[in-house]
C-alpha cells in the first residue's frame, strides 16, 4: 500500500476519528458514532481505499 493521505489530512483525520469514539464511549453518544473507526484508522496508516479507487492523493508530490 502506497501512502495517499498527506500530513494535514492525516491529522484531521486521527482528530476527527478520536473525537467519534469519545463522543460515542464516554457521552453517550449514538451507534453510529463508532464510524470514527474508519478515519482513525485510515490516519493512522496513511493509506485510505477510497482515495486509492477515485485516484486522488494529499500526499505532497516529490
Amino acid at each position: 500500500m502506497k501512502a495517499n493521505i498527506g500530513s494535514i489530512d492525516r491529522i484531521i483525520r486521527i482528530l476527527a476519528g478520536l473525537a467519534l469514539i469519545a463522543w460515542a464511549l464516554f457521552f453517550g453518544g449514538p451507534v453510529w458514532a463508532w464510524i470514527g473507526l474508519l478515519p482513525l484508522v485510515t490516519g493512522l496508516v496513511s493509506f485510505c481505499p477510497a482515495y486509492s479507487i477515485f485516484g486522488i492523493s494529499s500526499c505532497k508530490t516529490r
